[in-house]
């Protein structure tokens, strides 16, 4: 997600570098490659003229802040202004009190539509809201067989009265079962076209008169560019929409549509698809995303998604396992296994600061690594993932490890090698030492202490982030992640 344009922004900021202070002249290169980044992101061209603008308007007019750089300052002022055109502020999902909540939902054939309703009500089922989906797409084959399938597969229940009814009735009487069950939100799943037409339009008005939807949500795929900001105006236009949805945006290194919807439609983009997997949708936070554009991670979307799947106090246990050097490897295969739940290791690595440097073939490295940890640590006994000092001591348990994952020997004895040394300097940590980071995944190891990226303006020497925050992230449970 944005890699392009944030390699394209990094340019930008290299011509500010040596310089005194920001002056009329010396931000003219700057300006030129940042206009030339967001041109290549797609980004809607009024957009890119107003934005550099505003960014050339505020950098000349910035007072010189003592001990910061001219880049630096350069790269606040950059983020202030993508936050600004990108919203300011989440725009959450309406909740009306007292009565069901009711979200349609529209949008073109193959923007992940359908998808992105199931992902909707899993997100409003983790907020402990009770959700009923309404299937109306009559047209696409299919449609309604693959709604109610994501349905099973989040247990949420899926109202629809088969191919031959008459959409607006479908939803007509999918919000009144909602409404007499009692159900806190009705999401219902239009029919989308290949392109916009009369009939699709004429639909879906009727629909949402007939309903009142207290949110109109339109799907649009991020792929498309500034083309989604102009498809978003148009719907908004025509029918009224409150928000938008941007999916695929794990698939666009450009970021041209979350920069150019909100300009150009006026409607908010409320949530983001980030993956296939139905809980791969995310709350839109404009200050999230350009830090995310501008390469400084997203550490509070990482907590959260942390915070998803971690029990607290499992997090304690872990904790005083850690202090205490008694973590083992069950308890290292229970966090490699989190850490898949939270997503691909490259879309979290990139959440971290200092991270998005790191190149493909690292973070593919870095997966092969993590199987071919697991595949080791489960051809172990119970009573060898308990107690690695066995494996230590025991050549011949190795040698049966090694042929049991398909592995050499060699590399059981250096997983239980670099196990022993990362268990001793979590401990160093815990009781606040600052050791090295562990070559847990060998010499091409992506995180290895030599290998990490510096995040550059954001002042953490050698790429590593003040000792201080590291021990408070790790009391609070996240640590071993």
């Amino acid at each position: 997600m944005f890699d392009a344009l944030s390699d394209r922004l990094e340019s930008a900021w290299k011509k500010l570098r040596g310089q005194d202070k920001i002056s009329k002249s010396n931000i003219q290169d700057a300006l030129r490659e940042v206009r030339r980044a967001l041109l290549e992101a797609d980004v809607n061209l009024q957009v890119v003229k107003d934005f550099i603008s505003e960014v050339e308007t505020k950098a000349q007019g910035a007072e010189v802040i003592s001990g910061v750089r001219p880049d630096q300052q350069f790269i606040k002022i950059v983020y202030d202004e993508l936050v600004r055109v990108m919203g300011e502020e989440n725009v959450p999902l309406a909740e009306v009190t007292g009565k069901t909540t009711v979200v349609l939902m529209a949008g073109l054939q193959g923007t992940g539509k359908t998808t992105a309703t199931a992902k909707l009500a899993l997100h409003l089922r983790k907020q402990e809201r009770s959700c009923l989906l309404v299937a109306t797409d009559i047209y696409r084959p299919a449609a309604i067989d693959q709604l109610i399938t994501l349905g099973k597969q989040i247990d949420v229940p899926v109202f629809e009265l088969g191919i031959e009814a008459d959409p607006v009735e479908i939803a007509r009487q999918g919000v009144e079962r909602a409404r007499t069950e009692g159900i806190n939100t009705v999401i219902i799943d239009t029919a989308g076209r290949l392109q916009i037409d009369e009939g699709m339009m004429a639909e879906l008005a009727s629909i949402k008169q007939v309903v009142e939807p207290d949110e109109t949500l339109l799907v649009v795929d991020s792929m498309t560019g500034q083309e989604a900001a102009n498809l978003t105006r148009t719907f908004h236009d025509q029918i009224g929409i409150t928000g938008a949805i941007l999916t695929k945006m794990d698939g666009d290194s450009r970021g041209g549509a979350a920069l150019s919807v909100r300009q150009i439609s006026g409607a908010p983009i409320k949530f983001v698809g980030v993956g296939e997997k139905v809980e791969a949708l995310q709350p839109f936070y404009p200050e999230r995303m350009a830090s995310r554009i501008l390469g400084m991670g997203d550490v509070l979307t990482l907590v959260e998604k942390a915070q998803e799947e971690i029990d607290l106090a499992d997090a304690e246990k872990m904790q005083e396992k850690i202090l205490s050097a008694k973590f083992d490897f069950t308890d290292f295969l229970k966090q490699m296994r989190l850490l898949k739940n939270m997503g691909s290791l490259g879309g979290i690595m990139k959440m971290i600061p200092g991270m998005n440097k790191l190149s493909e073939d690292q973070l593919k490295q870095g997966e092969t690594q993590l199987k071919r940890c697991e595949a080791m640590i489960n051809s172990m006994t119970g009573k060898e993932r308990r107690d690695p000092d066995l494996l230590s001591s025991s050549p011949s348990r190795r040698k049966r490890i090694a042929a049991g994952s398909g592995y050499r020997e060699a590399d059981v004895s250096k997983l239980v090698a670099d196990f022993q040394k990362m268990r001793s300097l979590m401990q160093q940590m815990g009781q606040g030492g600052i050791p090295g980071m562990p070559g847990m995944f060998g010499g091409g190891n992506p995180l290895a202490a030599g290998n990490r990226p510096s995040p550059g303006w954001r002042g953490y020497p050698g790429g590593a982030p003040p000792a201080k925050k590291k021990k408070e992230k790790k009391k609070k449970g996240f640590g071993t992640l």
